[in-house]
Parts: C-alpha cells; sequence; structure tokens
C-alpha cells in the first residue's frame, strides 16, 4: 500500500510506530547489532560495545523489545541470583513493514461473527481474545512477572500498542496513569461494532498489563466511537 493511499491518522500511526522504536540513532545501530548475532546479546555486551552506561543499553534494548522487534530470554543461573537476560531480534520483520497492514476485514469478520451473540457474551468473548494477545506480546517483550513498577510497565505498553499501530503514548488522570491511543487500526469496524473491538483492546492491555507488572483493572473512559478526540484507558 502506498503511502498515497493512507489516511492522515494511518500515516500518523505509522510514522509514530517507526520513531518511537527507531528515532534514536543509537538504537537503530544496536537494532542491527543485535540482529547481526545469532545467539542474541546481554545489555552488558551492548553497553561495552557501544560505550554505553549498562542502565542506558538496558533501556534501548526494552524500547526494542517493547515495541516486538526484539525477543527477550532468561539464562538461568546454577547459584542464586536474579536471571540474566538475552535479546534477540524478533523471528520476522513484519514490524518493520510501513505502512502497518490494515486489519479491517478481520476485524469486520470478527465483530460480524460476535453479532450474533448476546452483547454481553461478545465483549466477554473478544476481550478473552484480546487478554490472550497480550499476554503473549509480554512473553516475549519480558519473560518475568513482579518486578516492573506500574509506571514502565505501563510506557512498555504503550510502546507495544504503538507497533501495533495505535499511535499510544502514556497520561494521567488524577492520580491514575492512562494509555491514550490517537489512532486505531481497526479502522470503521471499530465505529460499527464498539462493543466488541474496545474489549479487544481492553483485554489486549489487561493481558500485557498482568504480564509485564500482575493484575490490574483496566478501563477506558474515552474513545472515539463515543466521540472523543482519542482513546483513552485508565489503569
Amino acid at each position: 500500500m502506498a503511502s498515497a493511499d493512507l489516511t492522515a491518522d494511518e500515516f500518523g500511526a505509522a510514522v509514530a510506530a517507526v520513531t518511537s522504536a527507531f528515532g534514536d540513532p543509537t538504537r537503530r545501530d544496536i537494532y542491527l547489532f543485535v540482529r547481526a548475532a545469532p545467539d542474541g546479546v546481554k545489555a552488558a555486551e551492548i553497553a561495552e560495545h557501544f560505550e554505553l552506561h549498562p542502565n542506558v543499553a538496558r533501556h534501548h534494548l526494552e524500547k526494542l523489545a517493547g515495541g516486538g522487534y526484539l525477543d527477550v530470554e532468561l539464562a538461568r543461573h546454577s547459584s542464586a541470583g536474579r536471571p540474566s537476560k538475552r535479546y534477540r531480534a524478533a523471528a520476522t520483520d513484519t514490524h518493520l513493514s510501513f505502512p502497518p497492514r490494515r486489519d479491517d476485514l478481520l476485524a469486520t469478520l470478527l465483530a460480524r461473527a460476535l453479532e450474533r451473540l448476546p452483547v454481553d457474551e461478545a465483549r466477554v468473548l473478544a476481550e478473552e481474545v484480546g487478554y490472550e494477545y497480550g499476554r503473549a506480546i509480554a512473553s516475549r517483550m519480558e519473560p518475568t512477572e513482579g518486578h516492573r513498577s506500574v509506571k514502565a510497565a505501563v510506557a512498555s505498553v504503550a510502546d507495544a500498542l504503538t507497533a501495533h499501530g495505535f499511535a499510544a503514548h502514556t497520561g494521567r488522570e488524577g492520580k491514575s496513569l492512562t494509555l491514550v491511543a490517537e489512532h486505531c487500526p481497526f479502522g470503521e469496524a471499530a465505529q460499527r461494532w464498539p462493543h466488541v473491538l474496545c474489549a479487544v483492546d481492553t483485554g489486549m492491555v489487561k493481558g500485557m498489563l498482568e504480564g509485564l507488572y500482575g493484575e490490574t483493572s483496566p478501563r477506558i473512559t474515552e474513545s472515539r466511537p463515543d466521540g472523543g478526540d482519542h482513546c483513552v484507558t485508565r489503569v
């Protein structure tokens, strides 16, 4: 699909996804370095090779993992202590396609199929599908639980949502953290069947947060189908 075929929102979402992951020149070089390492790398290797502080190297790697460009594995040790992480390039480079593929057809098929169910049942099923997908994403980003702060977990979820076409960023509503999505990759289908597809979004966020941090209760407080400027999920 050429960029001329994109709406302004779709083009913005595609640019946001690429910029979030590769806007930093050092991060681009780190990704290429990891991609060329068949056995993957550790943060310490990145820090040494690029002459970075270990925390800076880890930040770049986590940012790439959050966007789905790197997978994370745990290297278990025989001695006590926290397992070390090894980062590998994701199995496919589908995230690097530009612009992201539109999923309107599949979203419409899902919504039409679930439309035949009672609304509450359809919503529950859609959220379950999103939750399972979110957990799968989280397992590739960060396979350990219970050590992240909720703020760091929400930031990683925003990166992952951006990579999936949501153009998401973090925010605040009072004392609560929020995820603000400026674009919906489900397109017109979300406008026609918001109770289904918004439930998929909620499930994805819930699944990713549970995998990265622990159990939370995210809820959508503003959505485009309801007339909002953005879709906002409160955590």
